[in-house]
């Protein structure tokens, strides 16, 4: 039978004719065996779309128990017991009333032939009478839950129909269970309007006092197989979702807690017991919490034999319920004063799990779930007022102390061997554990105060003393990893141990690289208290510049120098020619990878720029001639993959120190000095420009040879882009020859870099009078190219419209006069405008946006750029009309309006004439937008000059209208 109906198929196109004719049983069998069975995707597509037609059918009422017939295959059941629950959470207004009561009684006889299985049907066909029960409750069915009840009462032999008999009575009893935890589920899930859902939790919390004592006496009862005590807790899960009342039901979550006993039901007992405690609305019953917690204190025995036996699954579970108990409720039961010694035990229980003993995450993955309980407790604690919290902070400060040896005893590595065997994985978690426990300890000083340090520095000092007790070096490292902790975030500046802690620093044997890597990110967080205190630096500069020739020690090294240099630039003179030497032997030896070489150069361009102006020039030529040196043999040699990388390395280790080097912010960190230091500007050039100036023939060499070459390009214009924006004016000296290369560079091969470059030139120099000739040139050379890009076609370079956008927007913001050259083909531009505002990528169109928002202002005072508005500025609606109407993307609409909104500022008077004459045309810029509404959004549009927020609200409005999704939720979007 099985292979006739797979050759069978549903009718290929059952719209053709009306669905009634073709839904017959042997139709929908045919489209299912097709679905399940055939290898071809077109023809499952096919049955797919089919079925779900038939679903929605009239018709489906009757087919589907036709489908769940004794002698069909379980997928045909299945569908038959999917449909009918289909029809009832969707189209359950198409039944009459008086068929409510058979279609009830259908249901329950088919739930119990299904009892014994199949268990996908069994669910589904619940599923199905709980949604009925949804749509009849109260009214039309008032004792659900006593019905279902009775339903599933084991049938007398002599009952009139001897066929009921039932064959199993745990089966009706599990069937039962199933249907009774299906219904809160159905109902959380169920899409239900706020008066609806609030009468139907009231009415189901009223069905609780029915389940609850079933549920009880299955629990308690000593036939009740472990299959059955399982359904039950799973039950109660369901049911506390719906917020039952604790007071009613306190008796029977303690007797899940006698279920954690049974290794059968202990996941199922943790589940329902947290998810019971973890309700909110339990903190109203405070009674009942308190009769729970000696259960979870009695769990205090379990939990250890589980940590001693190395039982992760028992302890996990334990823990969850403590830590459900006690975050949940700290407040309530931190409130009750008669009880406090109760509490304090589960805090203390808490804390076990905290310490539990292993390595997280390969032999313990719990006390992971404790750290939040402690921020919790804490902020509880620091709530209430004055007089009452003091006597909390008597009993749970010593608590918080215990909790930072916990938490630094859980922080340690383990040996070497014993990490090096972990995988990947799990080394990233462990680095996320300890991010964890760092937050947490920042999080712990607001009650331990400067305390908190002294007790780490004494045991520091302790343990270094004691040569036994130092040679644990991950000890030592987790009191550093705690001071780092707080240091990183906290002010300590006015902590008494920082200096001792300086000296204890440089005593540490930092063989081992990761006590290494943390003594210097202690050190890199201290950099703020060391530029107030520069005599300390000599003790700790000579350990960073050890660590900073150890590759392992790379990223931790490097951002520790870059943090002093940053901080302490001022107070390096002394130490300059050290810091210098070490630098530049490991960035030729290239010791560190690429980006650690790049945070080193700018660490290098903050202390050069803190150094006397006669200096820095012979400083910067020693650090730099290698690299150039060795730039000037790349760029000699023919192009291939692996002088390129060197190449663009090289650049960007350019770029980076001059990002730094600025000889400017001395004078502003030198405050109230008796003789600023002259700018540059006042006596030589800036000695970065000095360098650029040598290095400027090197450079076009490697661009000839790059020149079509994005990448390298990119690296070119961001060693000048860094200079530009670190130096500003100091740059001007470069700006022609500069301008020069661009041009030259761009009209060759066109790169979204160099107009980038070009509008940080403009943006800085397009208003001094010495440079505006070459900016003007350069700005001329640049729009020609780009407009012969824009005739052929720009849509391969999205990059480029976006660059050519803002490049010009800047020049209308800095230096709208240039539009005034004979050169500059302002109707072009205004196309391209028009152009770049239909890309769908919305970084064009955000530029193309900013740069009709920059030019519609100034075509009252630029005859040149009114006239093309005149003419073209109906085109320029149209456009954004069609765009807003369906044309671009929904998330761009707030661009379109900003573009609309200046339209409606600068001229309102045309915008108010294109719009009547681009929207009388039929079905523009859509079909789904009546006349009617195209004049309303354009009254509505018109009143709006000023309003920005209001005119996104109106574009967005009429956007989605034109879309068709006005009203379909999308709106909320």
């Amino acid at each position: 039978q099985k292979d006739s109906l797979c050759q069978m198929e549903p009718p290929a196109n059952p719209g053709d004719s009306p669905v009634e004719l073709e839904l017959t049983v042997e139709n929908v069998e045919s489209a299912l065996y097709q679905l399940y069975f055939d290898a071809d995707m077109e023809h499952k597509n096919v049955a797919q779309k089919w079925l779900t037609q038939a679903q929605a059918s009239t018709q489906a009422w009757q087919f589907c128990w036709a489908l769940l017939g004794p002698d069909k295959l379980p997928e045909v059941q299945f569908f038959g017991a999917s449909t009918l629950h289909t029809k009832i959470s969707r189209h359950w207004s198409d039944l009459p009333t008086d068929q409510h009561e058979s279609l009830r009684m259908q249901l329950l006889s088919h739930i119990l032939h299904f009892s014994s299985g199949p268990k996908m049907v069994l669910t589904r066909l619940c599923v199905a009478l709980a949604s009925l029960a949804l749509n009849l409750i109260p009214q039309a069915w008032s004792q659900p839950v006593a019905d279902m009840v009775r339903a599933f009462q084991p049938q007398k032999p002599d009952s009139k129909d001897g066929s009921e008999v039932t064959q199993d009575p745990q089966a009706h009893c599990l069937t039962l269970l199933e249907l009774l935890t299906v219904l809160p589920e159905e109902f959380q899930s169920s899409r239900l309007t706020q008066a609806r859902r609030a009468q139907l939790r009231e009415a189901l919390i009223g069905e609780w006092s029915v389940v609850c004592p079933m549920l009880r006496q299955l629990l308690q009862s000593q036939d009740s197989s472990n299959q059955v005590k399982e359904k039950v807790l799973r039950c109660l899960s369901s049911w506390v979702g719906l917020d039952v009342p604790l007071g009613e039901s306190q008796e029977l979550v303690q007797d899940c807690f006698t279920a954690l006993s049974n290794p059968e039901l202990f996941d199922s007992a943790v589940e329902t017991i947290v998810n019971a405690i973890s309700q909110p609305d339990c903190q109203r019953y405070t009674d009942a919490l308190v009769n729970l917690l000696p259960l979870v204190l009695g769990l205090h025995d379990q939990l250890k034999t589980a940590a001693q036996d190395g039982d992760m699954e028992t302890s996990h579970g334990i823990c969850r319920i403590a830590v459900a108990m006690g975050e949940t409720h700290s407040r309530v039961l931190l409130e009750q004063v008669e009880h406090w010694q109760e509490y304090l035990a589960l805090v203390n229980m808490i804390l076990f799990c905290t310490g539990i003993p292993g390595h997280y995450p390969v032999s313990e993955t719990t006390s992971s779930l404790t750290l939040t309980f402690w921020y919790t407790l804490q902020d509880d604690i620091l709530s209430f007022e004055e007089d009452k919290q003091a006597v909390y902070l008597q009993v749970y400060r010593p608590v918080y102390f215990q909790l930072v040896d916990v938490l630094l005893h859980k922080s340690h590595y383990p040996s070497q061997d014993e990490y090096t065997a972990w995988t990947t994985d799990d080394k990233e978690q462990f680095r996320i554990y300890r991010v964890d426990i760092s937050d947490t300890l920042m999080y712990v000083y607001e009650m331990l105060g400067a305390e908190l340090l002294s007790n780490l520095y004494d045991r520091l000092g302790r343990q270094l003393m004691d040569p036994q007790q130092s040679a644990v070096w991950q000890d030592t490292e987790a009191l550093l990893f705690g001071f780092q902790s707080i240091a990183e975030t906290i002010d300590v500046n006015y902590s008494d141990v920082i200096p001792g802690l300086i000296g204890l620093i440089p005593r540490i044997n930092i063989s081992n690289v990761m006590l290494a890597d943390t003594v210097m990110y202690t050190i890199g967080s201290l950099a703020e208290w060391l530029a107030d205190h520069p005599v300390m630096l000599s003790g700790i500069l000579p350990m960073v510049l050890q660590g900073l020739v150890k590759a392992e020690l790379s990223v931790s090294s490097v951002s520790t120098l870059k943090r002093i240099c940053r901080e302490c630039r001022h107070d390096l003179g002394p130490y300059a020619q050290d810091i210098l030497t070490v630098s530049q032997d490991v960035l030729v030896k290239e010791v560190h990878k690429s980006s650690q070489c790049m945070w080193l150069m700018q660490a290098l361009g903050f202390l050069l720029s803190a150094l006397p102006m006669d200096e820095i020039l012979a400083r910067l030529h020693s650090l730099i001639t290698p690299h150039v040196q060795r730039l000037d043999a790349l760029a000699q040699q023919e192009p291939d993959p692996t002088n390129k990388q060197s190449i663009i390395h090289i650049l960007g280790m350019l770029s980076s120190l001059f990002t730094t080097l600025d000889i400017n912010r001395q004078v502003e960190g030198l405050e109230g000095a008796p003789n600023p230091r002259p700018t540059p500007s006042q006596t030589t050039h800036n000695p970065v420009v000095v360098v650029l100036q040598q290095v400027f023939t090197l450079i076009q060499t490697i661009l000839s040879k790059w020149l079509d070459d994005s990448d390298i390009v990119e690296a070119v214009c961001g060693i000048f882009d860094k200079s530009v924006r670190t130096l500003l004016h100091d740059f001007g000296p470069m700006v022609a020859q500069l301008s020069e290369m661009l041009g030259q560079i761009y009209s060759a091969f066109p790169q979204a870099s160099a107009l980038d470059l070009a509008r940080q030139m403009v943006h800085i120099f397009a208003g001094e009078e010495q440079h505006i000739s070459n900016i003007q040139c350069l700005t001329e050379q640049l729009t020609s190219a780009t407009l012969a890009i824009f005739q052929q076609g720009p849509r391969d370079h999205p990059d480029i419209a976006e660059s050519f956008m803002h490049f010009h927007a800047q020049i209308l913001k800095r230096k709208p006069d240039l539009y005034l050259s004979d050169q500059m083909d302002v109707k072009a531009l205004f196309y391209c405008g028009i152009m770049s505002l239909k890309f769908p990528e919305t970084p064009t169109v955000k530029a193309a946006s900013l740069f009709f928002t920059e030019l519609l202002p100034r075509c009252k005072d630029m005859p040149s750029l009114g006239e093309v508005l005149q003419r073209d500025g109906k085109l320029l609606t149209e456009t954004i009309l069609q765009a807003v109407g369906g044309g671009s993307p929904r998330s761009l609409t707030e661009h379109f309006s900003e573009v609309l909104l200046s339209l409606n500022r600068h001229c309102p008077g045309l915008l108010s004439q294109w719009l009547k004459e681009t929207l009388q045309t039929p079905g523009f810029p859509s079909n789904q937008v009546s006349p009617e509404q195209k004049h309303t959004f354009t009254q509505q549009l018109l009143r709006e000059q000023t309003n920005k927020r209001r005119v996104k609200e109106i574009v967005k409005e009429f956007s989605l209208l034109c879309r068709g999704l006005q009203g379909s939720g999308y709106s909320d979007y």
